[in-house]
């Protein structure tokens, strides 16, 4: 019998049990989302997974308000696109000498970045909130979501230093000589061929901040100013009780400007690098 008629069979088994895995942790992760959906219209819901008898919408009617969604909501949104924004700015305008400029100091400075992004943010909290109090940040959101940003900003600057390298130095060399300053090469040339890059880099910031509880249940104490991170909180009573229906309603609603804004990327600007033809061989 040929080697080749042995390794058929022998894929075949392996690609039966590669799919059976992966149908398992498929169905592990999509037994919570049942449960948050069919929670979501159960009047009486808990913690099991259960059809509703007679589906509701009074879950949602009683979490649409100004004070518990609607505005925590828009805090969110403004947190984390300010977060993400200052990231994105700062990464690069950090990753651009770092990607062009060759220095013996360039890979420790990385690696020093890459540490850094190993920090557990609850291990720095304490000399962080005992920062904001003596600086009288405390309670203040543009400070909360400079903060964010700092935190997010070494793995930002990773991600973007990698995109950059893959833009041609041909392109910037050829505004160069038509006397672009290398300011003016970074703006008009390297950020529009990197768009679907930083696009990557912005919900990857918007999402760490969007789902981020720790940071401003710390340092914001005013409702006026928390997160829907932080309101989703006021679900858990005391002594263990927990409103499973809108708890659950809420979590729907809580994700949808986050499909929102994935749907907008990867419509709106979508694919790879448009390098083709930009460079005459």
């Amino acid at each position: 019998m040929s080697t080749a008629s042995i390794a058929g069979p022998r894929r075949s088994v392996t690609k039966f049990w590669a799919n059976l895995v992966l149908i398992v942790i498929g169905l592990i992760f999509l037994l919570p989302l049942l449960w948050v959906v069919l929670a979501s219209v159960d009047s009486s819901a808990g913690y099991q997974v259960k059809i509703p008898t007679e589906p509701t919408l009074s879950n949602f009617a009683d979490i649409l308000t100004p004070e518990l969604t609607l505005r925590p909501l828009l805090n969110s949104v403004l947190l984390s696109t300010a977060a993400a924004l200052v990231t994105v700015v700062a990464s690069i305008l950090a990753a651009y000498p770092l990607s062009r400029y060759r220095s013996r100091f360039n890979a420790p400075f990385l690696y020093s970045v890459l540490f850094a992004s190993c920090l557990p943010i609850t291990a720095i909290m304490v000399p962080v909130y005992s920062l904001f109090v003596q600086l009288r940040l405390i309670n203040q959101p543009w400070a909360v979501a400079l903060f964010l940003a700092a935190s997010s900003l070494p793995m930002a600057l990773w991600m973007t230093k990698t995109f950059m390298d893959s833009v041609p130095i041909s392109l910037e060399e050829a505004a160069w000589v038509d006397g672009a300053s290398a300011m003016s090469a970074l703006l008009r040339i390297v950020v529009p061929l990197m768009r679907p890059a930083l696009s990557v880099v912005f919900v990857f910031v918007f999402l760490q901040a969007w789902g981020n509880f720790f940071v401003p249940f710390v340092l914001l104490y005013s409702p006026e100013y928390q997160p829907a991170a932080v309101s989703i909180y006021t679900f858990f009573g005391q002594y263990g009780t927990v409103a499973y229906g809108r708890l659950a309603a809420y979590s729907i609603i809580y994700s949808l400007p986050v499909l929102g804004l994935y749907l907008l990327v990867t419509r709106g600007l979508g694919g790879t690098f448009a390098l083709s033809g930009a460079v005459k061989g």
